[in-house]
């Protein structure tokens, strides 16, 4: 198993990001990663809420299953994620820092085939992409408070 953390503050009030990140629909808006999400239960976003997803991996599309596995609104938010590669589950914690939120993530990735050998290349390829998709979040939560 991979364990993969890291934090973000995007100048954005706690609750905005809080909603905008809980609702999954929203990834491929600033995750070139996802290429789409689909809210497949009904009602509104909580746990057992689930997202058919479409993730770009190595050039390939990757269908993906995103449960809410935790919604403490606009304090933390848990899911799980099931691929044909890897169980990922994790926790982000919002914490509002004057008209700011600082993001924190903490994922744990389970690879299904040989996990033990993989855990060193996950966490690393992990740790970059994670990088990678918050900091589109932050870019694109910005830009769009930017332009009200």
């Amino acid at each position: 198993m991979a364990t993969i953390t890291g934090s973000i503050e995007i100048n954005c009030p706690v609750e905005e990001v809080f909603d905008f990140v809980a609702d999954e629909r929203n990834e491929p808006k600033y995750n070139p990663e996802l290429l789409q999400s689909t809210k497949v239960t009904d009602g509104p976003i909580t746990v057992g809420t689930q997202f058919a997803a479409v993730h770009l991996s190595r050039g390939r599309s990757v269908d993906l299953t995103i449960e809410v596995t935790e919604c403490d609104r606009p304090r933390r938010f848990g899911s799980r994620t099931t691929m044909p590669g890897a169980d990922i589950r994790g926790v982000l914690t919002f914490d509002p820092i004057a008209n700011r939120t600082r993001m924190c993530w903490t994922w744990q990735v389970r690879p299904n085939h040989l996990g033990w050998l993989l855990a060193p290349v996950v966490r690393a390829v992990g740790t970059r992409q994670e990088r990678a998709c918050w900091t589109g979040l932050k870019q694109y939560l910005e830009r769009q408070r930017g332009s009200q």
